[in-house]
């Protein structure tokens, strides 16, 4: 617990995620255990290409898999 009373936790970003974007998008996913593009766009305020590329990368990469229900962390 925090000094404040508030509990504090971290969420390691991976060290090749360089983007301000892309580390919003897979903390996003991360903390929401999932999210659709659309949930993306409106809640990031991130145009839709610029989510279709982000996410693309983090598949590539090995962070991230598309599912029926929108992507979720590997």
């Amino acid at each position: 617990m925090h000094a404040d009373g508030q509990l504090k936790s971290t969420i390691p970003v991976p060290d090749d995620l360089e983007s301000p974007r892309a580390k919003l998008v897979y903390l996003y996913v991360v903390t929401t255990d999932g999210a659709t593009i659309e949930r993306l766009c409106d809640d990031l305020n991130v145009k839709k290409g610029t989510v279709l590329s982000i996410t693309g990368t983090l598949r590539e990469r090995g962070y991230l898999e598309r599912t029926d229900s929108g992507f979720e962390i590997v």
